[in-house]
Formats: C-alpha cells, sequence, structure tokens
C-alpha cells in the first residue's frame, strides 16, 4: 500500500526532501501590495523580501483552496497532511474540507489531517516523522496515534528581526512593535499548545535574544538528548549557524538541522528571523 504526505507550503522541506518523491506541496499564496507571490517552487526569496521592505499597504496571505488538496490526495492509498497552525491560518480547515468532499466524491480513503500547532521548522519535524513512521510499513492507524503523540511533545520558540509584518496582520499592537523597534528590543517568542502565539523573554538586540531562546531551551526542554532540533532561518545562514553553536552550549540534542524559510515563513519571519522546533 502507498502512502503520501501532503504538506502546505509552510512545511520548509529541502529540495533533497522533496526529490525522495513521498511529499506532495500545496501552496499558499501571498499578497504584496496587490501582487501575488505563489509559495512554490518558482518562489525568489531575494525578491520577496525586497517587496516586502518597500511595501506600504497590504501584506497577508491566503491558504490554499480545498481542491488543491483532494488533487494531492488521488497520489497514493493512505494519506497523511501536515498544515499551518490552525490559529495561524485556514490551511487546516480547507485541508479538512478537502477530505470530506474527496470522500463525497470518490468513496472513503485513509486520509489524516494533522494541524501541526506550529509552522516552519514544527511542520517540518512533523513530515520527517511521518516519512519515518509511514516508510517503516506502520499501519495507517498506528502511524496517526504515533504523530499525534509526537506533535504534542514538540515545542517552538522564535526571535525576529523585525515585528511589523506581525503587526501588519494584527498579531500585536501598533505601540508594542513601535516600541520594540525604537529600544532594539527583540521579544523570544514561542507558542501555546494549541498552537498560539506566545512571548516567552525579550532582549535588547538580537544576539542577546537568540542566547536567552537557548538559555530558555536549556532550562525548559524535556529529554533533549534523544531529540532532533531544527532551526529555520529566513536570509541569514551565517546567524542560524551561530545560533546552533549557542543552542549545543545550553541543550544536548541528539542532532540539529539547518533550513532555509520558504514564502509564507519568509512573510513571518522576515529577514534575519529565527525559529527553531523540537
Amino acid at each position: 500500500m502507498s502512502y503520501c504526505i501532503v504538506c502546505d507550503s509552510c512545511t520548509d522541506l529541502t529540495s533533497e526532501d522533496i526529490k525522495r518523491g513521498c511529499f506532495a506541496m500545496v501552496p499558499l499564496t501571498i499578497h504584496v501590495d496587490g501582487r501575488d507571490f505563489i509559495d512554490d517552487e518558482t518562489f525568489d526569496q531575494q525578491e520577496f523580501l525586497e517587496a516586502v521592505r518597500n511595501s506600504s499597504g497590504e501584506l497577508k496571505s491566503s491558504c490554499p483552496a480545498p481542491e488543491a488538496y483532494m488533487e494531492a490526495y488521488r497520489k497514493a492509498d493512505d494519506i497523511y497532511v501536515v498544515t499551518l497552525s490552525a490559529n495561524l491560518s485556514g490551511s487546516y480547515n480547507s485541508a479538512m474540507l478537502a477530505a470530506k468532499l474527496y470522500e463525497e466524491e470518490y468513496g472513503r480513503k485513509n486520509i489524516h489531517v494533522v494541524d501541526s500547532c506550529s509552522a516552519s521548522s514544527g511542520q517540518y519535524l512533523i513530515a520527517m516523522k511521518l516519512e519515518e513512521l509511514a516508510g517503516s510499513g506502520m499501519a495507517f492507524d498506528e502511524v496517526v496515534k504515533e504523530v499525534e503523540s509526537y506533535r504534542d511533545s514538540m515545542e517552538t520558540y522564535f526571535t525576529l528581526e523585525t515585528l511589523e509584518v506581525l503587526r501588519r496582520n494584527g498579531r500585536l499592537s501598533k505601540v508594542q512593535a513601535v516600541l520594540a523597534s525604537a529600544l532594539n528590543i527583540k521579544p523570544v517568542m514561542g507558542a501555546t499548545p494549541e498552537g498560539e502565539i506566545i512571548k516567552k523573554a525579550q532582549s535588547r538586540g538580537m544576539k542577546k535574544a537568540l542566547t536567552k531562546m537557548a538559555e530558555l531551551v536549556g532550562e525548559e526542554g524535556k529529554d533533549l538528548a534523544s531529540k532532533t532540533a531544527v532551526i529555520a532561518h529566513c536570509n541569514c545562514l551565517s546567524r542560524a549557524r551561530e545560533f546552533e553553536q549557542m543552542l549545543l552550549s545550553k541543550a544536548p540534542f541528539k542532532k540539529t538541522k539547518i533550513i532555509d524559510t520558504h514564502g509564507i515563513s519568509s512573510l513571518y519571519a522576515c529577514d534575519g528571523g529565527i525559529i527553531l522546533s523540537f
């Protein structure tokens, strides 16, 4: 029996991952001052970041239509879906509606949609776990049980160079964003178990914020020696590598991996942002 892992495009898979053939990507669309950027293989991060820097109006994204998910659901017998947190995007709801519509049109099928309760590197970890489990020949229901438990054990932290996009998307007040910018304050953010964004700490300057994030992981993380930490970066590989060393000095992870953000993650992380999941 074949399987396919369907991911919305905030799952920042590498080109090497996609070449393995078990993944299908469903793109979101980003709107910048009336211009659309499709978050697929045509996405150009440098062109996009320049457009964001020069924008003064609309900065938002739209989730895939159910029909896009339905097309991906045709690819295999067992379908596992990884989406952005349902508290951040309509992608999860669209994938769920697509599953219902697919079954109404074609009959019952093994389709399970995982609300990542995260984004970017968190979605990446879930996709890798699904590949490991499904690739081992595990039965569909067991894969679902194991991956949901894995999702519930995950943590996501991030710190950003700028809060402007979050402000313009209603994630925080203008006063908060202006004060943070004026005082060079960089908040260390996290997520609730339901996938809502919360502030965990703050520091002045990006390097201090990243140091604080590494310290928090070392203090709050559980069973780190058995876990993989995935660091997603937006256009700042050297910073990601520096943070990786900070992290390993505070938290004894079994393995670390650095990945690039694609379109949706680049929109919210902004130029210079770092996202960590484990």
